[in-house]
């Protein structure tokens, strides 16, 4: 029998070559759907966490939304540590420290511990994610490359759209006073099951000629931008836009400062958190631009769809999440059609998933203000079916059009870059869309489908600016070659 090859003999093959590759992507994007989905997962189990700890809806507010908000302050720097020190290294690092918490979370006994777990959580959540797309610049090459990150891309939008589903399900499996908990101890056995296939299959990569000095003022600096942008967003339900508004034009100031930084780090021969390169790489300023404000409206509806079917039509966690389940759907299937057609079709795959985006909302916006509540769920499927399929073709290949030309040596920090752009787009969207939602259900008397139907109207016209950003790249679009190997090879050795 021959021998089974060691960790060490995988390091041999060249990069594209080695057939244990596709188990090493579906194990580290296994991990990647865990942290996604604790997103949008808590979503649906917000009831059941304020009943148990007794809390108010403002503290727990926290729960949802500090995990997105370290998360997003996380990811730049978790890019910049894989592409320094290692992906396979920070993958296991960060990914046991996201179990951790998890289980911290899943055992706290106060609202401020849950709080404290939730927003560590966050952190450690943003160091993995990024390694999602180093690695695949590591291990594929060529047209496989297209196909690795779309599905990546499916992974992120699946991810998303299933937490509602996948929570309603939890908790009623677990149906008693703390079966909230389970929700975050659900990451114990199937963290520790990926941490370990991690181990066995996912392959050390060197750093190359990425120096692996940290640029610790950048890190702050930029850290506390994107905080100053994101916390009175997710403070919002508080008031939190009137009475820290002023944090905004901080944020300008910090990023202005961030990038003064970043420029003097380069004149003086030193390695930058985020190397300006990056913005030159073909598709990538206008994929992440398109991903941030998608994300604004794609994200934003969940929160509202849990408020209007729990509080709105009195549906369990459960059903709740089932209501959602035909987006999840469609989006499964069209992301893994779409991963696929991506390197033929290019930019115009996004254009038809951000059209077809917008009627699915617009037309379950429709049903929302026209259909009487007790046919509402039933009316809403196909609709959300639409939507569902629609939104599959976006992220995958915007995930591919955009990553997949950028340098290994930058691979960490433009995935990085990318989520940040998506975690501080969903959180603006879910509170404006939630604001939105709650302000109209006020000013009616109570009717929620009215609500609804508002707040799906922000979501499309959020997709519909997205949909003309797509359309204006359509004309620089060169999806045709999507592994863009020789582009991005001269702009690293420049």
């Amino acid at each position: 029998m021959a021998p089974r090859p060691s960790r060490a003999s995988y390091q041999e093959h060249a990069p594209g070559e080695d057939p244990r590759r596709w188990r090493a992507l579906i194990v580290t994007l296994a991990g990647g759907f865990m942290i996604l989905l604790d997103v949008s997962i808590v979503t649906v189990a917000v009831p059941a966490i304020q009943d148990g700890l007794g809390s108010s809806a403002s503290g727990v507010q926290w729960v949802v939304s500090g995990y997105p908000l370290t998360f997003g302050l996380a990811l730049v720097t978790g890019g910049r540590l894989g592409d320094a020190f290692g992906r396979r290294r920070m993958y296991l690092i960060a990914l046991s420290g996201f179990i951790l918490t998890s289980v911290a979370a899943g055992l706290a006994p106060t609202l401020t511990l849950l709080v404290v777990a939730r927003l560590l959580q966050g952190l450690v959540a943003g160091l993995v994610t990024p390694q999602n797309g180093g690695l695949i610049q590591d291990m594929f090459r060529g047209p496989e490359r297209g196909r690795a990150f779309g599905m990546l891309g499916a992974t992120i939008g699946v991810s998303t759209a299933a937490g509602p589903v996948i929570g309603g399900l939890i908790l009623n499996v677990f149906d008693d006073p703390d079966g909230w908990r389970w929700v975050f101890l659900v990451n114990l056995p199937f963290g520790l099951l990926t941490l370990l296939l991690a181990f066995l299959l996912v392959p050390a990569t060197s750093s190359g000629s990425v120096r692996s000095d940290i640029d610790l003022v950048g890190m702050v600096l930029l850290g506390l931008s994107v905080l100053a942008v994101m916390f009175p967003v997710v403070q919002s339900e508080a008031d939190g836009l009137r009475r820290f508004w002023w944090l905004f034009p901080i944020a300008l100031v910090l990023g202005y400062a961030f990038l003064r930084w970043e420029r003097r780090r380069v004149a003086g021969d030193r390695a930058p958190l985020l190397d300006m390169r990056l913005f030159s790489a073909p598709g990538y300023p206008s994929g992440a631009t398109l991903s941030a404000v998608y994300f604004c409206g794609f994200s934003g509806i969940w929160l509202v769809f849990a408020v209007f079917f729990q509080t709105g039509l009195g549906f369990s966690p459960l059903e709740s999440g089932a209501a959602v389940t035909p987006f999840a759907l469609g989006s499964a299937v069209s992301a893994w059609v779409a991963g696929r057609l991506v390197s033929r079709w290019g930019r115009l795959i996004t254009v038809v998933g951000l059209a077809t985006v917008a009627a699915g909302l617009a037309v379950t916006a429709v049903v929302a203000l026209l259909v009487p509540r007790e046919h509402l769920l039933l009316a809403m499927v196909l609709p959300l079916l639409v939507a569902g399929l629609g939104g599959g073709a976006v992220i995958s290949p915007n995930t591919t059009i955009t990553l997949s030309r950028v340098p290994p040596t930058l691979a960490g920090v433009a995935s990085g870059v990318l989520q940040t752009g998506q975690r501080m787009g969903a959180a603006m969207g879910t509170a404006v869309l939630a604001a939105v939602f709650y302000a109209t259900v006020g000013a009616t008397g109570g009717r929620y489908q009215t609500g609804l139907a508002v707040a799906l109207f922000g979501a499309v016209a959020l997709v519909v600016v997205a949909l003309g950003l797509a359309l204006l790249d359509r004309r620089g679009d060169s999806g045709d070659n999507a592994s863009g190997d020789d582009r991005q090879h001269s702009m690293a050795s420049g």
